[in-house]
């Protein structure tokens, strides 16, 4: 059975994820700075996703994916990004310690492993 997040609209999780980040004193630029790196996405790009209401699992499948992204490491809500069986599910992962790294404060050549 697929995850209930694999066909959320990313949208509906974009806000939540600037909510997270402006609190902790970051910006929506370094947000995008965070999802450019991971997925290979324009702006305008990621723009177009949001507004046709892409779901996680199409924004993935379209994305190329950074071949540093297997440096991703670390805990989300308890369950080791490294250790996700499912590959959807473990790029979903990236994304949310890329963000949860951001709020944190680490500093951006960390967050984007440079």
């Amino acid at each position: 059975m697929a995850h209930r997040i694999f066909t959320m609209p990313v949208a509906e999780v974009y806000p939540h994820y600037v909510t997270k980040v402006e609190k902790k004193g970051r910006t929506v630029a370094e947000l995008r700075e965070v999802m450019r790196w991971l997925t290979g996405y324009t702006d305008a790009q990621i723009d177009q996703h949001l507004e046709d209401r892409t779901t996680f699992e199409d924004f993935f499948a379209a994305a190329d994916l950074n071949p540093a992204s297997s440096l991703i490491t670390g805990s989300v809500c308890g369950v080791k990004v490294q250790e996700v069986e499912d590959p959807l599910m473990r790029k979903i992962r990236y994304l949310d310690k890329l963000v949860d790294e951001l709020a944190k404060g680490h500093p951006m050549e960390k967050v984007l492993r440079g």
